[in-house]
């Protein structure tokens, strides 16, 4: 079900008003999320919920046994490990290591090896629970959190339907004590969350969705195109890509607080960061922050030589790509950041940290800025690109036909985003772009606002897309 859809309008509503009105308890609201999470999931193909259920029912008896076994603890880990990853594989990169060994076979001069090809459907979101999951096992064996036994309260935990499919990436230290206790309506959280959905739904319809047009225009047809109209490509789909993800993750999280749930922030202004690893600090933070404890972290993060740390940044974001899809093209965008890294970890980081003051400070804000800018849009490009070569041909293309001219694409579209970063520079020290003082607009005025955004989606609507990070 696309939170951008009819019968979410129509869904949220009724579990809302159940939720606080017709159950009472913690329990009852507990099995209700439940319920509710996997009529949700099941919307695109009812059997993948038995998937579902299997990593949660195999992640609650893991812990407990971590708890009741220590002696065995590390094996039962391992096993939950292995069992949740063996599906994640089976489903996501069978088809991707079996083409790329046949590929190999074949350039070494084997011939072709005749590999069994599968034909499965992806399950939505496999990727976010699957982390969801084995933080619960991991965080249990490292003694950062007890094992739960209440066992609808756990499947709320890891099915939860606003960040079930596209996160935030939930740790069980903050969200699953949050379905043990019991919960109350507020109405200062209610109302901030809907200012909060209302900023996703313009970020998703608004901006994402019409960038799309453009983005599916260009690379479609990019070697007819030209150097123009490719940088005009890659612009549109850096602000697309932005505008569907943090447009979802901000829905997930207002959602959440409805229903007396605050989910972790996912995004921070990351197109306003100075360096790539200050991007990479605010761009899809529970993925990044899970990368970070749970890989980075283990392998001696970065207190260990120099390099050790260029090691352990190349294992993570070679992970980071392959989690992002099975193509080579993610795997060659994740080494890209990879790359941009080197020169910060060779100097250390705190080169990094010196600032001017003035004008001259401004204007070096503003041209690291830009530039971190640019290298992340130039990785976006490999993203959204099918295939190595493709990119290879995009980049050559866009960089050697680029001539002074007017776009043939998504002009129309760029005033929205000037406005969307207009309003988010203006509000980069909230935790999202809606959340104003409470005295800063008199209620007239601010529901004026509210209906103009209203309205800016309303004409906007058209084919409700899915989100990008629905593949993954």
């Amino acid at each position: 079900m696309l939170f951008n859809s009819f019968e979410f309008l129509l869904f949220l509503p009724c579990v809302f008003l159940i939720y606080w009105y017709a159950c009472r308890g913690r329990r009852s609201r507990n099995l209700w999320i439940v319920l509710c999470s996997y009529f949700f999931y099941g919307w695109w193909d009812w059997r993948f919920t038995g998937l579902l259920a299997l990593t949660s029912l195999c992640s609650y008896a893991s812990g407990i046994w971590e708890e009741r076994c220590p002696r065995w603890a590390r094996h039962i880990l391992w096993s939950n490990i292995l069992l949740n990853l063996g599906i994640l594989g089976a489903f996501k990169y069978f088809n991707f290591f079996a083409d790329s060994l046949q590929d190999l076979s074949t350039a070494l001069g084997f011939g072709a090896l005749h590999a069994p090809v599968v034909h499965v459907i992806l399950p939505v979101g496999i990727s976010f629970y699957t982390f969801q999951a084995l933080s619960y096992s991991i965080d249990i064996y490292r003694k950062k959190l007890l094992a739960t036994h209440d066992l609808i309260g756990f499947f709320a935990y890891l099915s939860f339907f606003p960040q079930l499919v596209a996160g935030p990436i939930e740790r069980a230290t903050n969200l699953l004590p949050q379905f043990q206790q019991d919960r109350t309506f507020s109405y200062a959280d209610a109302v901030d969350g809907m200012r909060q959905i209302l900023w996703g739904f313009f970020k998703k319809i608004v901006i994402a969705d019409q960038c799309a047009v453009g983005v599916n225009a260009i690379f479609s047809a990019y070697a007819q195109a030209s150097g123009v109209d490719l940088l005009m490509g890659g612009l549109l789909f850096t602000f697309q890509i932005y505008g569907d993800f943090s447009g979802y993750s901000d829905i997930a999280i207002g959602t959440g607080r409805l229903f007396g749930i605050r989910l972790m922030q996912n995004f921070s202004y990351p197109y306003f960061s100075r360096n790539i690893r200050d991007f990479w600090q605010r761009w899809h933070i529970s993925l990044m922050t899970w990368f970070r404890d749970y890989i980075y972290f283990p392998l001696g993060g970065s207190r260990c030589s120099r390099v050790k740390q260029l090691r352990n940044t190349f294992i993570v974001f070679l992970v980071s790509g392959l989690w992002h899809g099975a193509n080579w093209t993610f795997v060659c965008w994740g080494l890209y950041h990879a790359c941009l890294f080197v020169p910060s970890i060779l100097r250390g980081h705190k080169a990094e940290e010196k600032s001017l003051k003035g004008i001259l400070g401004l204007v070096r804000t503003g041209g690291q800025m830009f530039l971190t800018f640019f290298l992340v849009m130039l990785g976006w490009i490999l993203f959204r690109s099918a295939t190595l070569t493709d990119a290879a041909h995009y980049l050559m293309r866009m960089f050697t036909t680029l001539r002074p001219a007017m776009p043939t694409h998504g002009k129309q579209v760029l005033l929205y985003v000037a406005l969307m970063l207009a309003v988010e520079w203006w509000q980069r020290h909230s935790q999202h772009a809606l959340q104003f003082p409470p005295r800063f607009l008199n209620a007239p005025l601010r529901f004026v606002l509210y209906y103009a955004i209203i309205a800016a989606i309303f004409f906007a609507l058209g084919a409700g897309t899915n989100f990008i990070y629905f593949q993954f």
